[in-house]
């Protein structure tokens, strides 16, 4: 059964009758930052050896069929919670590289195609709008997802973009 995974760096009250949606609120679990151990490659492939509540978010990231990602934009980057879990999704890549447009990323480990929306909020200027364009297109490369798509808002019209884009 299709699974569509709503990941946000703050809590969104989502409408009833949205049961094909599975929301998880970053802001209300307990994860830590990568060690860089690479234990989830070598020791114990496919699983993080840091038990927190990562461990039950990445095999949905790994396994949902369409993906929306909420956080904050900082420096163009992701704000710390989204980039912490994201880093955490390492074990459903391996240590095995393939080349993408001529490029080295990684090799997903039993990870569904997925298409996947990314909605980036807060006062952006134009730069931190194009550095994460930059990194969004290589985050996409590197977890192999079909499509991204970019949404950029302020916070103040957040619930808006969200009520338009995922509540379809």
């Amino acid at each position: 059964m299709p699974m569509k995974l709503l990941i946000s760096d703050k809590p969104i009250c989502m409408p009833e009758g949205l049961a094909a949606l599975t929301v998880i609120d970053l802001s209300a679990l307990t994860i830590a930052p990568c060690m860089g151990c690479f234990r989830c490659w070598i020791q114990t492939p496919g699983k993080c050896v840091i038990r927190d509540d990562a461990v039950q978010v990445y095999p949905l990231f790994a396994q949902c069929d369409s993906l929306v990602l909420i956080s904050r934009i900082c420096y163009g980057g992701y704000d710390t919670p989204m980039k912490t879990l994201l880093e955490r999704t390492l074990p459903i890549q391996q240590a095995f590289l393939r080349v993408v447009d001529g490029e080295t990323h990684h090799i997903q480990r039993n990870v569904a195609p997925k298409d996947v929306l990314i909605i980036g909020y807060g006062c952006i200027t134009e730069s931190e709008k194009n550095v994460f364009r930059r990194l969004a297109e290589r985050n996409a490369k590197n977890l192999n997802f079909l499509r991204h798509r970019l949404i950029f808002t302020s916070e103040e019209n957040l619930m808006q973009v969200m009520k338009n884009e995922v509540c379809l």
